[in-house]
């Protein structure tokens, strides 16, 4: 398979935040077939949709070059998640890591384990702040939006 550039977003509001998503890119980057090119800014932001009182988030997005197919991307963040000590409970609760698979090229999937682009990320600044510092002018397969615009479009 052709490599492919793709965007992981990452965040962490329990614990070492700062660590946590640290170690999520130090295992990314050991990961075969999988390349950390950057990482943006890591940006503080209120925690989004959990139970009232969540800790506040840090978060980011890293941009990763990869043969891996989505799924096998998709499983090993979930495999990351798990070493570094998450356990999913409730949906939207505080984590020690959530790394969410944002952009796989310019592919499109809908399957009940994997959908991309992440179905939420155009309304989420927390998300599209970070991937408009590494990739402004990238389109949104779905949307047909640059990343850029779909952040001013937030701002408005």
């Amino acid at each position: 398979m052709q490599p492919l550039i793709v965007y992981v977003g990452l965040g962490s509001n329990l614990g070492d935040r700062r660590q946590n998503i640290g170690s999520a890119i130090e295992l990314l980057g050991k990961t075969p077939g999988l390349q950390v090119l950057r990482a943006a800014t890591i940006l503080e932001n209120a925690a989004v949709g959990g139970p009232e009182n969540s800790p506040v988030f840090l978060n980011t997005v890293v941009e990763i070059k990869t043969s891996l197919s989505a799924h096998a991307l998709l499983n090993r963040l979930m495999q990351i998640e798990s070493e570094l000590g998450r356990v999913r409970r409730d949906k939207w609760e505080p984590r020690i890591i959530d790394a969410d698979l944002l952009l796989y090229g310019n592919h499109i999937f809908s399957s009940q384990d994997l959908i991309v682009p992440h179905p939420l990320m155009h309304e989420r600044r927390f998300v599209l702040q970070p991937l408009a510092e590494l990739a402004p002018d990238v389109v949104h397969p779905v949307l047909q939006m640059s990343i850029r615009g779909l952040l001013d479009n937030l701002v408005k």
